[in-house]
């Protein structure tokens, strides 16, 4: 690992934030960004850096400070808003006590903020306030956690660093961590860092150059000890498949997230499902098909650090894998219940003598590992799974090394499991949101034009992760990132799809199963039109439209409850059917008989899925024209013909469709949005029904 560190850019960012925040914290900021773009080093909020510098307080006095890394805050992009400034003085004091509960740790760490609206401080404050420097870095090296997590870790670590390091055992964080790590500074007050076996490096300096590239250098050393000593090979191959790891992933993901949901306790609401984020790459597949996969698997993690995430231990499914459908749903329900079971077990036998802190957490696996198929890694959004993926990629990497070298040897579980139900641990990952719909995931078809987009938007915004399917990929792809844009990376993701090719909706619903671990809510919506009284209609065309509005509505749904099924938590279907169902128009023979087929189906269908817990509803609506800059296909193709067919100017078609309506609405993209939000989250027992969004036009009445 080499230092990143360039005075050019150094100096930049004292140009960039040190006029507000001063020089210090500038550097402090940037040199954060130098460790946090380390996935080596630190993931997703890992690690954290601190600065002790004086500012000043309500009356203008300059008082020492302490800027510490915000909790949870990701290294890799913070700024200097990004760090908690603490009084000082006052909590260097608490380095005079002889214990500190937790309760009072977090009282005094809140009542020294100096800023009530800064992020909260993290856990390991008073660390930072023991030791003496000014600047003080942090990390999980992977290098270091692969030479400690071994049955020699000390020895090699030695090794590997020399005698300028001070290496100490295990110690849980908060208070005893820092009242450890300041006693072993002081004894040693010459060393250039302090290694904690099974949580990381600390080195410390009053420059932030000289912090940070003592910390590379240490790393570096451990890295450079690896390398010489890594074994030509690490795991022994033992499995093979001839299905592809894709393949098994998009059977294996639905029926896995089905199985990991969490009951609710809300009748209307049952389940709080998980996101899927999946890793099959040549490193994973190595590992989850090799003889050593399940012994390594239910080992401990790299860190306790990581436990939130990850949990203890992962899921190892041994194969083979049944190919039947119910076969496979029995089979992985039978491992689940084998992992619960030693969940249970685990917490009791490190619990049964002292209170949990915090509340007691769900059992179910984050991690299943599945020879031939991979790591399926699940959180509350689609941002925790990856946090969770890329973390188990790096601890599959070092488990295999540490193995092959000279055996794995974690934390002890008594350790993980202190460092889990504890309070503050438990805090990083926040409450359950409460949007109407989250954790769901809704797959819209013919989402890149006006419709689905506007459809798209209003799911998000209830807490909707979304599926954009569209033969138009560069539409989709403009959509997806404007949403993304608005609502954050991983919510979204768009899929090329044909409707009208099976082919090409089985591939689309594959896609999402293996990105988000499967769908709950299917908006069939593709829709084209064509101009042309029934006399004058051609073949070619009438089948074109029923192509996409009825065959497409079709192949969605039928595909979609393949999926449903496999997750076995029941899930909505809302076909975006038309106000031309009940009030036809003329002109619209071809639009209007395909949108009415496509609404007799679902009707259909909410009959024969109604006892799977499947609800099947519809919504008629009226013309769309564009929702935010994203104009409608269809009336891009369609309006010229329409506004002559009513004697009207192509710009005066929104306003008469407005006119005709009852409540003189005009009928909106966000209003569709709305509908289906509204039957997605089952506020009412109702399937096959009609749900007009059209101001109120008479002839459209449900009849």
């Amino acid at each position: 690992m080499e230092s990143r560190w360039y005075d050019r850019d150094a100096s930049a960012a004292i140009d960039r934030w040190g006029e507000r925040y001063g020089r210090d914290l500038a550097l402090r900021a940037y040199s954060s960004q130098l460790i946090g773009v380390e996935p080596d080093l630190v993931l997703h909020g890992g690690g954290n850096t601190s600065l002790k510098a004086l500012t000043k307080n309500i009356f203008d006095e300059e008082i020492p400070a302490l800027f510490i890394k915000g909790s949870g805050i990701d290294l890799a992009t913070i700024q200097p808003d990004g760090f908690a400034a603490l009084d000082l003085d006052p909590l260097k004091r608490l380095r005079n006590l002889c214990a500190l509960s937790e309760a009072d740790m977090s009282n005094q760490l809140w009542l020294h903020r100096l800023n009530p609206a800064a992020p909260s401080p993290s856990v390991e404050t008073l660390l930072h306030v023991f030791l003496p420097h000014r600047f003080i870095d942090h990390s999980h090296a992977d290098a270091l956690l692969c030479l400690s997590n071994q049955p020699e870790g000390e020895t090699l670590l030695r090794e590997a660093v020399g005698d300028a390091v001070t290496i100490l055992p295990y110690i849980m964080p908060g208070f005893p961590l820092a009242m450890q790590v300041a006693l072993a500074f002081e004894k040693r007050p010459n060393v250039t860092g302090i290694i904690v076996a099974h949580h990381g490096l600390f080195t410390f300096y009053d420059d932030a150059r000289t912090a940070y590239e003592n910390h590379i250098a240490i790393v570096s050393a451990c890295e450079r000890f690896l390398k010489a000593r890594r074994p030509k090979c690490l795991l022994t191959p033992a499995y093979r498949t001839e299905e592809s790891a894709g393949r098994l992933a998009a059977r294996i993901a639905p029926v896995l997230r089905g199985l990991l949901a969490k009951p609710s306790g809300d009748p209307d609401a049952p389940h709080r499902r998980l996101l899927l984020d999946w890793r099959a790459d040549e490193e994973v597949l190595s590992f989850v098909n090799s003889q050593e996969a399940a012994a390594l698997s239910v080992a401990g993690p790299l860190t306790p650090d990581h436990v939130t995430r990850t949990k203890p231990f992962a899921l190892f499914v041994a194969g083979p894998l049944p190919e039947v459908s119910e076969g496979l749903r029995a089979h992985l329900k039978q491992a689940v219940t084998d992992y619960v079971a030693r969940y249970e077990a685990y917490v009791s036998r490190h619990t049964a003598s002292k209170s949990l802190g915090g509340s007691r957490l769900d059992p179910l696996p984050r991690v299943v590992l599945i020879p031939g198929a991979g790591a399926f890694c699940f959180g509350r959004t689609k941002r925790e799974a990856v946090v969770a993926a890329d973390i188990t990629v790096h601890t599959l990497r070092i488990k295999a090394l540490a193995h092959a070298m000279g055996g794995y040897k974690p934390a002890s579980d008594e350790h993980v499991c202190e460092l889990e139900y504890w309070n503050l641990q438990q805090a990083k990952l926040g409450s359950e949101a409460d949007h109407l719909l989250d954790g769901q995931v809704v797959l819209v078809t013919g989402g890149a034009g006006a419709i689905g987009y506007g459809i798209v938007k209003t799911c998000m915004e209830a807490g909707a992760h979304v599926v954009l399917t569209d033969v138009d990929s560069v539409r989709l792809e403009h959509v997806t990132q404007r949403l993304e844009a608005a609502h954050g990376r991983g919510k979204a993701r768009g899929v090329v799809m044909d409707v009208t090719d099976e082919a090409s909706v089985q591939a689309g619903f594959a896609e999402a199963c293996r990105h988000y671990g499967g769908v709950d809510v299917i908006v069939p919506n593709a829709g084209i039109a064509h101009v042309a009284q029934v006399a004058d209609l051609k073949t070619a065309d009438l089948e074109r439209v029923m192509a996409v509005n009825f065959l497409g509505t079709f192949l969605t749904i039928r595909e979609g409850v393949r999926v449903l099924r496999a997750q076995g938590l029941g899930g909505n279907i809302v076909i975006n059917a038309s106000k031309n169902v009940f009030g036809p128009g003329k002109d619209f023979g071809a639009y209007s008989s395909s949108k009415a087929a496509g609404h007799q189906l679902g009707k259909v269908a909410a009959i024969e899925l109604a006892a799977e817990e499947i609800r099947v509803n519809m919504i008629n609506a009226d013309a769309i024209f564009s929702e935010d800059e994203v104009a409608s296909g269809l009336w891009a193709t369609v309006g010229p013909e329409r506004a002559k067919s009513r004697g009207l100017k192509l710009d005066e078609l929104p306003d008469y469709y407005r006119s005709r309506n009852l409540l003189r609405a005009r009928v909106t993209a966000r209003h569709v949005g709305n509908a289906v939000v509204f039957f997605a989250c089952n506020r009412t027992p109702t399937t096959g029904a009609t749900l007009p969004v059209d101001g109120g036009v008479v002839e459209a009445f449900p009849r």
